[in-house]
């Protein structure tokens, strides 16, 4: 079980990737559109932004830049794919949303991307400790787990923590999201069951 204050962050791992599966990775980092929250109406928009905000207090005490980090995760999430609140359950079992964590495999920021992603996907001036850059990358890897698993997502994210058949990180991810971070009033994915065993 996750304690509050420790993170479980790995290393993805290093995979030769082809010429046109980096190409369109590239492309996904590329983007640089301003952040928005991708809702239907400005109320849905309203409401979860409050209620994720009030989640999150006790972890980014500045409401301002609280808010700018679940703005950029809810539009780098669904720029990728993906359900924000699932994105902030990697963030909480990777780093505990410290923007500066180091893994001892040298993973960094809130997502915990290893440094080599920027050479195989990124621009040599990618800055993994940027808010936007470090969500960016993150997701774009989650998405490309997921797609390399055919939607597995056990799987992915045993691949993205580097610990793929080894450890109960999926396990934790699954459940901080459902614990902490599920959301019904307006959700793109459904959260699984439970976790496995």
């Amino acid at each position: 079980m996750a304690l509050p204050g420790v993170v479980c962050a790995g290393t993805q791992a290093y995979e030769p990737l082809s010429a046109s599966v980096r190409a369109a990775l590239y492309r996904s980092i590329s983007d640089e559109a301003t952040p928005f929250l991708a809702f239907n109406t400005e109320a849905e928009a309203r409401l979860w932004l409050a209620e994720m905000s009030k989640r999150l207090a006790s972890r980014i005490a500045d409401r301002l830049r609280r808010e700018e980090f679940l703005v950029s995760v809810h539009y780098e999430a669904k720029r990728a794919g993906l359900d924000p609140q699932l994105v902030l359950g990697v963030i909480q079992v990777e780093s505990n949303f410290r923007k500066y964590a180091i893994s001892r495999a040298g993973a960094m920021g809130f997502m915990q991307v290893m440094p080599f992603w920027i050479q195989l996907i990124g621009r040599n001036d990618d800055n993994l400790f940027h808010l936007r850059t470090n969500l960016r990358f993150g997701c774009v890897i989650l998405r490309h787990y997921l797609n390399q698993e055919n939607g597995d997502l056990y799987r992915a994210l045993g691949r993205y923590n580097g610990s793929l058949g080894r450890s109960g990180y999926p396990n934790l991810v699954v459940r901080a999201w459902q614990r902490d971070w599920h959301y019904t009033a307006h959700t793109t994915v459904s959260a699984p069951a439970g976790p496995r065993s």
